[in-house]
């Protein structure tokens, strides 16, 4: 049964390599962080909440993988220079980085919404995704690798969710650092991509506050029935992380600098 286990490891598509998941707790980060773990990466995996990291990690150990929980916040530099560097520290190397975490944060009119959420929202989103790939980059270009960024259809092709301009912003501003980042780093051998999600079942919602003030702004809007074209409804994380391993993975060797919309064509009726 050892030797078997031991075969499998060694014919997994990601096996010897490290991967730093930012999120990892729920939703996207944690299904990608299991189905990295699945083909052979070690994952450093980051989250606030510390109680469903463990649960995590420690699913990810039960089914054979192996797994740091590292609580850190992606808004702070010094904690994201920190789990880059506990995550090469444990496994020696650092070769996927998935700056994934993010919070819906204030859904309010432009006039309304105050610097407090607009800047909690720019920092957990866009600033986050700086910091957590800057404290990769040195380990990153010992021997290449790939950067995947979790953006979204809104801020990209959507721009009809009224009272979400922080979060818009946040989205588009990662797409633009990605294409500059991928430009930079192509030298290093670092591939740059992010995911485009649109309607995925996860618990972002309970990062949203949602202001009294947006029923003054809001514009109606009939979109045609069924609001979800290919499968009728939202999808669901593990639909997402198959795009993730897909991106961390040698068969996306000469993809970089793309944003790809994964929304079941959702956006398009937008």
């Amino acid at each position: 049964m050892d030797n078997k286990k031991s075969e499998m490891e060694n014919d997994a598509e990601l096996a010897g390599r490290v991967a730093l998941v930012t999120g990892a707790g729920s939703g996207i980060g944690k299904a990608a962080a299991i189905q990295l773990a699945e083909a052979g990466a070690s994952i450093g995996a980051v989250d606030l909440h510390e109680g469903e990291l463990a649960e995590v990690c420690h699913e990810i150990e039960q089914n054979g993988g192996r797994a740091l929980p590292i609580p850190a916040d992606v808004a702070d530099g010094e904690e994201m220079n920190r789990a880059a560097q506990l995550t090469v520290k444990s496994w020696g190397r650092l070769d996927c980085v998935f700056a994934n975490a993010g919070i819906n944060g204030m859904l309010a009119p432009i006039e309304e919404l105050s610097i407090e959420h607009w800047n909690r929202t720019i920092g957990t989103n866009l600033s986050g995704t700086f910091h957590t790939v800057k404290a990769a980059i040195p380990y990153l270009k010992n021997q290449g690798g790939s950067i995947i960024i979790t953006s979204s259809v809104n801020g990209n092709r959507v721009f009809s969710n009224i009272g979400m301009s922080a979060y818009s912003t946040s989205k588009a501003g990662q797409v633009a650092f990605m294409k500059m980042a991928a430009l930079e780093l192509a030298q290093y051998r670092i591939r740059v991509n992010a995911i485009c999600p649109g309607s995925i079942s996860t618990n972002i919602g309970e990062s949203t506050i949602r202001s009294s003030e947006l029923e003054d702004v809001k514009i109606p809007v009939e979109y045609p029935e069924g609001r979800h074209p290919l499968e009728q409804g939202p999808g669901c994380p593990e639909q997402v992380a198959d795009l993730v391993l897909f991106l961390a993975s040698d068969r996306s060797s000469h993809i970089t600098g793309t944003a790809i919309y994964i929304d079941g064509a959702e956006s398009l009726l937008k």
